[in-house]
């Protein structure tokens, strides 16, 4: 065999040897694999670290634009609540390792805050915050080259003092026989007063007298329309209206500027009769619902405004036929953007039950037992719809 021809089978046998080449493809991919598996844990980190980031930084904008517009907070101030507040929800965080550990903060946010004043004399508020984390690589992943990354997350927000938002309200109002019937409060200014059950039927107990739920219900009212006038003193944002029903629906009343004349309207209730809202429900409806009423707002501010309904009963309706009709308006005003609320006054489990199925959301429904309870219900619906609305707009 020539030395050529032996040197052939030697590397020919050499190729076809498979002893060593599990180590050989190990020592090869066992890298790989590792800095594949580093990839994804890092991965995995920097998104969990950034939305925890983002949610620090939109959190501590808000309550900066909160401290501003309804705290009555200096720019100084409503920096440190920002500040503070950034820090407490970093502190909580899962994916923002602690410091000696392998992902840290850079340092405090920045925080611009800016103001302009309105031609109301109202001031509006922007708030600018901006935050870094510096995500240190393991080990697996620096293989590929890289040691790290830098995560961002701004927000913006804007406030204001003044009710920038306008806003429609149309309140319907049970004033049904058992709106007579007694609260559980005494009324202490007069000593012999004529009372009825829950059915509006006179009793023969003259004391002590109670206040009756129908003079609760204008005094919850008056909390309610206290809380917009506040929001607005010029009237240049609120529009409200009226109606009532027992059995059949009063007249329902035009949206005006305010609430002066909503105001009167529901201190001039009388109760009386049964129950039927499904008529009055709608005449609110129609009320927001007509073109008018955005042309009203658009000649004195300029902006469609958000639409309100406030449903409040005390009882049944007499007819499941109004509860079937109550229903199908308010899943008509909710498809059509407007706020449904509803607050039940000493009511059954029916009547109750109509008004958590008419209302937006869970949130928006009130059960009050007690004078105190409805009127704080009325008071939450008027500072939630007076309220500044800080919102985020990045």
């Amino acid at each position: 065999m020539t030395k050529k021809t032996q040197g052939l089978t030697i590397l020919s046998r050499l190729l076809k040897d498979r002893l060593g080449n599990f180590a050989m493809v190990t020592a090869v991919t066992i890298p790989v694999i590792l800095a594949a598996g580093g990839v994804a844990i890092d991965m995995t980190k920097m998104v969990l670290a950034k939305a925890e980031l983002q949610d620090a930084t939109d959190a501590a904008a808000l309550a900066a634009a909160s401290a501003l517009a309804n705290e009555k907070k200096n720019a100084t101030q409503a920096k440190q609540i920002a500040e503070e507040l950034f820090a407490m929800q970093i502190s909580g965080t899962s994916g923002v390792v602690k410091e000696g550990d392998t992902t840290i903060v850079d340092a405090a946010p920045i925080i611009n805050i800016s103001q302009k004043t309105t031609e109301d004399n109202g001031k509006i508020y922007n708030i600018d915050i901006t935050a870094t984390y510096s995500v240190k690589f393991s080990a697996f992943t620096r293989m590929l080259g890289h040691d790290g990354i830098k995560l961002t997350a701004k927000s913006f927000t804007e406030s204001a003092t003044e009710s920038k938002n306008a806003l429609s309200m149309y309140l319907v109002l049970d004033k049904s026989g058992s709106m007579l019937a007694n609260t559980t409060e005494v009324n202490k200014t007069v000593s012999k007063c004529e009372q009825f059950n829950d059915s509006g039927s006179k009793i023969k107990q003259t004391e002590p007298c109670y206040i009756k739920k129908i003079e609760a219900l204008k005094l919850a009212a008056a909390s309610l329309f206290t809380q917009l006038n506040a929001a607005d003193p010029k009237t240049m944002y609120v529009r409200t209206g009226t109606v009532s029903y027992n059995d059949k629906m009063s007249n329902p009343s035009d949206l005006t500027w305010g609430t002066a004349a909503a105001l009167s309207q529901v201190n001039a209730l009388y109760a009386g009769s049964g129950t039927a809202s499904g008529a009055a429900t709608e005449a609110a409806y129609n009320k927001l619902s007509a073109t008018k009423e955005n042309e009203e707002h658009k000649k004195k501010n300029g902006q469609v405004p958000t639409k309100y309904i406030i449903l409040m009963t005390d009882g049944n309706n007499n007819n499941a036929s109004d509860d079937k009709k109550t229903k199908e308006i308010c899943a008509d005003a909710k498809a059509n953007g407007m706020v449904v609320y509803g607050v039940a006054f000493m009511a059954p489990k029916r009547g109750q039950e109509l008004l958590k199925a008419c209302v937006s959301e869970p949130g928006n429904y009130f059960e009050a037992e007690k004078m105190a309870q409805l009127i704080a219900a009325f008071k939450a619906i008027g500072e939630r719809a007076a309220a500044v609305m800080s919102r985020l707009t990045k």
